[in-house]
């Protein structure tokens, strides 16, 4: 069928029911078999097409495959079907669509790549070979398919041809970790520890922050030379990314004299840790499609992976689909170090579900369970923040810096989140006292320069040192809004009108769904006389569904606009002046 032509039919009824709905009712809804039954191939497509546009894999896969049902004959239905069931995970039922699509076109290279996938999971390893393969064309598809297949080679007894397939694959530099850290695993689960032991060690020395290289040159070391000095790798990097729940966990083994076991075990968690390593990069830069193929492909071979499942429940979140992260947490293991981590992050999806009440209990049970546990203390503080609980907050950020002896860089954002609810709840003094320590900490933060200098500037203290501080906000952050309409305000506090709306008209280029930037925007365009413009400004802020607070204020200006500034209040603001702020 022509998908072109679907304009010519009448969308059917089921399908016609569901386009009616808004894409919150949608998403909420997966089809039922009663759903299916009596629509249209056409009424088929479009909700799979609507479902797509929310990403809801899940309602995609079944609509597709509903209509392939009607229309078995038609590739593209066939080919869409495939492709949402691997984005929804459901890697066994792709398979047999794989098998249809390669049937179909022999070089659909991601059919093969499923297949080659399936190949390495049931040890068909000849077959997995084969089909990853005809699978590549692309820097990452190269890199990938080369990967798994040197996995399916160890399968298959040949570690060393294994070995030999990764080091003729020629690509970009940023190829060379993932060479060496593959090259490495599989020469250390093929007894190989002298030549497993250099290649971990370039993979090492290429980025030493990398966890699974840290973790795999760590595991290599405690087992061929000591624990020891497996112990100095992850010290150094505990430096940098203190409290690693899994780097906590080998810490403490190694301390006790223990070895460590390789992080992979087979050519199945080989291949898996390869689609993981790949996918969670994938994710992070902006190519999410692929990124959760990837993801859903790791866990088909390793289903119990915690890092594979995190990074798939983080991937979702920057999806802004929370339901799904929270099903991906979910399946991390009890006995995982990683569990506690999950758990957090289920609870902040549930806010974002609005279900603010659950989290925040849920939150406060793992609190009880560990009261040291600052993670899920700043998860807290973070909920009620976000909920405008500015005293509650204050209070739970508190008990997060009782726990540190001595303040470090890493815990200004402790101090700052403390300054931003105790300035909401009206308490100046410590607000501005915690801003400073934040700053101290990390000097010329961005975000703090913001708050502290828009904050002085608004109450028309400090007002040289706080326009200071938001000039160098901006200059590390010309394309935030927030801190671009700081810029803005603290113009017009200070009396230039002309450069307080130049500056406010690009923050509200830059978030035009912000009701404060546009509230700010209205007064400038007041005081510079554009008054039509300012009303509009001011209605656009009043839709916005600004603070409760400020809402009378604004509909107060749109019926009587700004009143003229008196001569005292334009004295105000240079006799304040160099105040402290306090």
């Amino acid at each position: 069928m022509n998908f072109s032509s679907f304009g010519r039919f009448a969308v059917g009824g089921a399908a016609a029911a569901l386009l009616a709905l808004s894409p919150l009712e949608l998403a909420a809804q997966a089809p039922s078999p009663r759903d299916l039954t009596g629509i249209t191939v056409s009424g088929s497509y479009l909700a799979a097409r609507h479902a797509e546009r929310l990403r809801d894999a899940a309602a995609a896969a079944a609509y597709y495959r509903a209509a392939a049902r009607l229309d078995p004959k038609n590739d593209q239905l066939v080919d869409r079907a495939f492709l949402s069931l691997v984005l929804d995970g459901d890697i066994a039922e792709a398979v047999k669509y794989a098998e249809r699509v390669v049937k179909a076109d022999k070089n659909d290279r991601f059919g093969r790549l499923v297949l080659g996938v399936h190949g390495l999971k049931e040890k068909r390893y000849g077959v997995a070979r084969r089909n990853l393969a005809a699978s590549v064309r692309g820097p990452i598809t190269d890199l990938t398919a080369t990967l798994l297949s040197a996995w399916a080679s160890y399968g298959a007894g040949d570690g060393k041809g294994a070995v030999a397939e990764i080091d003729r694959l020629t690509g970009p530099d940023w190829y060379a970790i993932f060479k060496d850290l593959h090259a490495g695993l599989i020469l250390d689960l093929a007894g190989n520890r002298k030549e497993a032991g250099k290649r971990l060690e370039q993979a090492y020395k290429l980025d030493d922050s990398a966890l699974r290289v840290v973790e795999a040159y760590a595991s290599w070391l405690s087992r061929n030379h000591s624990p020891q000095d497996a112990l100095a790798i992850y010290e150094a990097f505990n430096k940098k990314l203190p409290n690693h729940p899994l780097v906590t966990e080998a810490i403490d083994r190694l301390k006790k004299g223990e070895r460590l076991p390789p992080p992979v075990g087979s050519a199945q968690a080989g291949a898996a840790e390869a689609l993981y390593g790949l996918g969670a990069s994938l994710g992070r830069r902006g190519g999410e499609d692929l990124g959760l193929v990837y993801l859903q492909l790791a866990l088909y071979l390793a289903p119990n992976q915690p890092l594979a499942l995190i990074a798939l429940g983080d991937l979702y979140e920057s999806l802004k689909k929370p339901d799904l992260a929270i099903k991906a947490y979910e399946r991390v293991s009890e006995h995982s170090p990683l569990r506690r981590n999950a758990l957090i992050q289920m609870a902040m999806d549930l806010d974002a579900l609005n279900r603010s009440e659950e989290a925040q209990k849920h939150l406060e049970t793992l609190i009880r369970q560990r009261p040291d546990d600052v993670e899920a203390i700043m998860a807290l503080g973070n909920v009620l923040r976000a909920h405008k609980k500015f005293s509650e907050c204050a209070d739970v950020y508190s008990k997060a810096i009782a726990t540190i002896a001595q303040p470090e860089k890493a815990n200004w954002l402790m101090f700052y989140f403390r300054g931003i609810c105790y300035e909401r709840s009206k308490q100046w003094p410590k607000a501005e006292a915690d801003l400073k320590e934040a700053l101290k900490l990390f000097p010329d933060e961005p975000h703090v320069l913001n708050y502290l200098g828009y904050s002085w500037i608004d109450q028309g203290v400090n007002l040289d040192e706080g326009m200071a501080m938001i000039k160098r906000a901006v200059q590390q952050k010309p394309d935030d809004g927030y801190i671009v309409d700081s810029l803005g305000w603290a113009y017009y506090r200070l009396g230039n009108y002309e450069e307080a709306v130049k500056q406010l008209e690009r923050a509200i280029e830059l978030k035009p769904e912000d009701p404060t930037i546009n509230d700010h925007l209205g007064d400038a365009y007041w005081r510079v006389g554009r008054t039509l413009e300012a009303r509009f400004q001011w209605a656009h802020a009043r839709d916005l569904k600004p603070d409760p607070e400020e809402l009378p204020k604004i509909e107060a200006k749109l019926k009587n606009g700004l009143p003229d500034e008196t001569s005292s209040q334009a004295k105000a603001k240079p006799e304040k002046k160099g105040g402290d702020g306090g």
